[in-house]
């Protein structure tokens, strides 16, 4: 019995492009069954997947996270293709993605537009900006080299996608994805992929600014989440840098007259060394938690497996 692949097309209003994304996907994957999602399309995308043969669903809460969600639950596959409807991932590099799943060589495929096509195709400024900051910044968090944090193309093995615990609700999911990826050590593969712009007619969903917000508190978020020792222990440092500036003349008077002259500074400075030292605290306390999450997690791997 043959491997069995599920490409998955999240849409919300993609008449214009959704046809012929899934005729190319046709093509390069015979094989394989596709899903498209409905996000409360008003434009007649679902009825052109139909036509077009892919099978067609319904995710009625807003948000491309929710529609992840639901498609990670509901279909069963030994590898998923996640891909977008906007035609803007070309077919050729379905293959070789799927394979590295397949053949066992990694976990989750990371279809890499930013070392391809991607910043001389897309002609948003601030997308091409924003995709730089938050790879900058996860890759100095999570101590790894991921080249393509946001990206929308990606395979999965099955025991990412049924023990992968979607919190997003919008476009930050890819965010989301990789940081749970590097956290829990799968087996992560990036290959370069071409990009191109929407075709003219074709609008974006994302909204540059508050997407763009929604992306940072999401890597804010799961930093907390993931490493709160280093999340915790990083607060508390700038309260006491902050208490250290307060108290430093006040001791510093004291010492050279005997006399505290300045007490509302001197009770403000102690309570916020306080305030440090419980967060710091506080990150020890989830660490230890963490931990313990970890290996219980590692036990819920084992059991998907079997």
């Amino acid at each position: 019995m043959g491997n069995k692949i599920a490409v998955l097309i999240p849409c919300y209003n993609e008449s214009i492009t959704i046809k012929k994304v899934i005729e190319d996907y046709q093509e390069a994957l015979p094989e394989a069954d596709i899903y498209v999602y409905d996000n409360n399309s008003t434009d007649g995308t679902d009825e052109i997947a139909r036509k077009a043969g892919a099978v067609v669903r319904y995710e009625y809460r807003q948000g491309k996270g929710n529609v992840i969600r639901s498609m990670f639950r509901d279909i069963e596959a030994d590898c998923y293709l996640m891909i977008d409807g906007d035609d803007t991932y070309p077919a050729e590099s379905a293959k070789e993605m799927c394979s590295l799943i397949l053949e066992k060589k990694a976990d989750m495929v990371i279809g890499d537009r930013l070392s391809s096509t991607y910043f001389t195709e897309n002609k948003r400024m601030f997308h091409n900006m924003g995709n730089r900051v938050v790879r900058s910044l996860i890759n100095r968090l999570f101590h790894s080299e991921v080249k393509d944090i946001m990206t929308g193309y990606r395979a999965f093995s099955r025991l990412f996608v049924k023990s992968f615990p979607v919190l997003s609700r919008g476009f930050e999911i890819e965010t989301e994805m990789t940081i749970h990826a590097l956290d829990k050590n799968f087996l992560i593969k990036e290959i370069p992929v071409a990009y191109r712009d929407r075709p003219e007619g074709s609008v974006s969903k994302l909204n540059t600014v508050s997407d763009g917000i929604k992306v940072l508190k999401t890597v804010s978020t799961l930093f907390k989440d993931y490493k709160p020792f280093c999340f915790f222990t990083t607060a508390a440092l700038c309260l006491w840098i902050v208490a250290v500036i307060l108290l430093v003349p006040v001791f510093q008077n004291y010492f050279a007259t005997g006399l505290v002259l300045r007490f509302p500074t001197l009770i403000a400075g102690g309570f916020i060394a306080v305030a440090g030292m419980l967060l710091w605290i506080c990150g020890i306390i989830l660490q230890v938690v963490i931990k313990k999450h970890r290996q219980q997690y590692e036990l819920m791997l084992n059991q998907i497996k079997q």
